[in-house]
C-alpha cells in the first residue's frame, strides 16, 4: 500500500473537511428551500472515502457505485464541486443538468456510477460492472457501497452469489452507520455482525473501524489487490457513524443527542487533525490557512450554483429519446 505520509494526512484533512462543510452548506440551502426534495449527508462517514480514494486507481480503471448518500464521494474522486453543488440545485450547469439532483449524481467520466435511491439497487448493479471488467480484462475493481439497511435485500444475496462462482472484481462495502433510517441495525435482524454475512458464499470478509482512514486504506489495499489478482470479491463492514439524520426531513428521535457525541470524540477529520499536530506535519497558521481556502471553495460552489440557470423546458424532450420517424420533437443534445 502506498505510504501514509505527512503529505496524505494533510490531503486527508483538506478533503475530509471540504466534504464536511460543503454538505453544511447544502444543509443551509435546503433550509432555505433552495435544495428540494430530500438531502441525505455523509457527515461523520468520510474516512470510509478517504481511505479508499487513497489506494485506488483514480482517473483509469478503478469504478465506484453507491446509494443516495452520494454528493462527496463524486467530489473525491474529481468531479468539479461546483457541478456538484450547481446539481443540487437543479442547474443546468450540474452533473446531470439538475435532471439527477441529490440522489442521482453521476459522472462516467470520473468513474463514479452514481448514487441510487432505490434501496440496495446499486449492489448488482455494481457486480454487473465487475463482470464487464473481467470480460474485457481491464484490470479495474469496482466498489460498490451500500448501508446497513440494504444489507437485508434478497439481491445482495444473489450478487454476492455471482460474484463468488465468477469471481469477480468487485469490493462490496457496508457503511454501518448504526441505522437503516430511524432502525438500528439491533432491531433489523437476530445479529449485528453485518460482515458475517459473507461467510455464507466463503467470501473473504471482515469488520473495519469506518472512523480511521488508515484502517480503511489497509482493509480497502488488501481486497483490492485481491480482486486485481483474479481472486474475487470481498465484503468488509465499515463501521461508522452519521451525525446528521437520515435525510434533513429526520427529527432523530431514535437516538440520544448523548450517543451522538460520543462519537463525535472519534470524528475522523478531529482524528486525523490531531495526528498533524501531535507530529508537526503543520502549523497553525498553515492549518488556518487550510480552513480558509476550504471555506472560500464552498463559497464559490454555493455562489457559481445559485447563479447558474435553471434548464430550459426544451432540455425534457432532448433527454427521453429520439425516433427517426416522429420528427414531431425537436432534439439538440
Amino acid at each position: 500500500m502506498k505510504e501514509v505520509t505527512k503529505e496524505v494526512y494533510l490531503k486527508w484533512y483538506e478533503d475530509m473537511l471540504l466534504w464536511r462543510k460543503f454538505e453544511d452548506k447544502l444543509a443551509a440551502l435546503y433550509i432555505q428551500q433552495k435544495v428540494r426534495g430530500f438531502l441525505h449527508l455523509y457527515n461523520g462517514q468520510e474516512a470510509v472515502l478517504a481511505g479508499a480514494l487513497h489506494v485506488m486507481n483514480l482517473g483509469g480503471k478503478d469504478k465506484m457505485i453507491t446509494a443516495y448518500r452520494n454528493h462527496v464521494q463524486p467530489i473525491g474522486m474529481g468531479v468539479d464541486p461546483r457541478r456538484v453543488m450547481a446539481e443540487l440545485l437543479g442547474k443546468v450547469t450540474g452533473t446531470s443538468k439538475g435532471m439527477g439532483g441529490s440522489m442521482h449524481i453521476f459522472s462516467k467520466e470520473h468513474g463514479f456510477y452514481g448514487g441510487h435511491g432505490i434501496v440496495g439497487a446499486q449492489i448488482p448493479v455494481g457486480a454487473g460492472m465487475a463482470f464487464a471488467d473481467k470480460y474485457f480484462e481491464t484490470g479495474g475493481v469496482t466498489l460498490t457501497y451500500f448501508g446497513d439497511g440494504a444489507a437485508r435485500q434478497g439481491s445482495l444475496h444473489e450478487a454476492f452469489n455471482m460474484a463468488m462462482l465468477w469471481k469477480l472484481p468487485v469490493v462490496f462495502i457496508c457503511e454501518n452507520n448504526g441505522y437503516a433510517m430511524g432502525t438500528s441495525v439491533e432491531r433489523t435482524a437476530n445479529h449485528t455482525d453485518i460482515w458475517k454475512l459473507g461467510l455464507g458464499y466463503e467470501m473473504p470478509c471482515g469488520p473495519v473501524d469506518g472512523m480511521n482512514p488508515v484502517k480503511v486504506a489497509e482493509a480497502m489495499h488488501e481486497a483490492m489487490e485481491r480482486a486485481r489478482r483474479g481472486d474475487g470479491p470481498t465484503f468488509l463492514e465499515m463501521k461508522t457513524y452519521r451525525y446528521r439524520g437520515h435525510s434533513m426531513s429526520d427529527a432523530q428521535l431514535y437516538r440520544s443527542k448523548d450517543e451522538v457525541e460520543e462519537y463525535r470524540k472519534i470524528d475522523p477529520i478531529t482524528q486525523v487533525l490531531d495526528i498533524i499536530k501531535e507530529n508537526n506535519y503543520a502549523t497553525d497558521a498553515e492549518i488556518e490557512t487550510i480552513d480558509q481556502r476550504v471555506k472560500d471553495l464552498v463559497e464559490e460552489c454555493a455562489t457559481f450554483a445559485e447563479e447558474s440557470a435553471f434548464p430550459e423546458i426544451q432540455q425534457l424532450y432532448d433527454v427521453v429519446y429520439e425516433q427517426e420517424n416522429y420528427p414531431f420533437i425537436p432534439h439538440r443534445l
